[in-house]
């Protein structure tokens, strides 16, 4: 299994990486874990423009789920004509959200390129992973995600505040993408968004393998954040996540 960082920017896209984008792969299956605003760029550094065989939204804030407009555009007027649907898993909701972000009169329905199913918590066979959805914390209905193939396992945080899910989804995984979007200090608001300190207590409890600080917002100083998730008392390895970074789990 392998784990491509596509965007890690967290709300907006920053001057270095898109918004919110992973991609897996594994026995020539490659899936999204989220299609933030300006990831379609990026991913196709990565892999061919028609090569998604499954998209997974943690939930749909513009930063998370945006770009599967501009896919649909490339699935609907490819030159050699619309492109079998790709299944799409998301919350409730998607396919009448994303249709009026596209707006788009006269012109094929978000639907024509994608089938869209229902997230809700569990276990689920998805191409040759097996991903597990939990609720996080967060105000609209948000998924986090814990992909497995091969005795590997990687858990994703999607937007959340201080989860005890997160951290049963995340139990001894390889390596755990967790959001880390605020500083610490006074008037952090809670249930939203981490700290750098709050992800590594997180990644602690869990015993994760690897923490990897994702969701960075451009007006912050990652490494600002990086130094707040050393009070955390993870003892594995951290790290920024950083857009076109590849993690090869066997």
């Amino acid at each position: 299994m392998k784990l491509t960082i596509i965007g890690c920017s967290g709300s907006f896209p920053g001057p270095d990486s898109p918004a919110s984008c992973y991609l897996l792969e594994a026995d020539g299956f490659r899936m999204l874990l989220d299609f933030g605003n300006g990831a379609l760029g990026a991913l196709q550094r990565h892999i061919g423009l028609y090569d998604v065989d499954a998209v997974c939204l943690s939930h749909l804030h513009a930063d998370h789920c945006l770009d599967l407009c501009s896919y649909h555009v490339v699935r609907t007027y490819s030159p050699d004509g619309p492109l079998p649907k790709v299944p799409v898993y998301a919350p409730a909701d998607a396919s009448r959200r994303l249709n009026s972000a596209y707006a788009m009169p006269d012109e094929p329905v978000m639907e024509s390129s994608f089938e869209f199913v229902r997230l809700q918590p569990g276990v689920r066979r998805i191409g040759p992973f097996e991903v597990a959805t939990a609720l996080m914390n967060h105000p609209v209905e948000t998924y986090g995600f814990r992909v497995s193939h091969g005795g590997r396992s990687v858990a994703y945080s999607a937007d959340t505040g201080e989860s005890a899910d997160l951290v049963t989804l995340a139990r001894d995984a390889d390596l755990l993408l967790c959001e880390a979007s605020f500083i610490e200090g006074p008037g952090v608001r809670p249930d939203i968004h981490l700290t750098g300190r709050q992800a590594a207590e997180h990644a602690a409890r869990a015993e994760a393998g690897t923490l990897v600080l994702t969701h960075l917002v451009p007006w912050y100083d990652p490494e600002r954040i990086l130094g707040d998730a050393a009070a955390g008392g993870f003892r594995g390895r951290t790290e920024l996540a950083r857009s076109g970074a590849v993690y090869d789990l066997g």
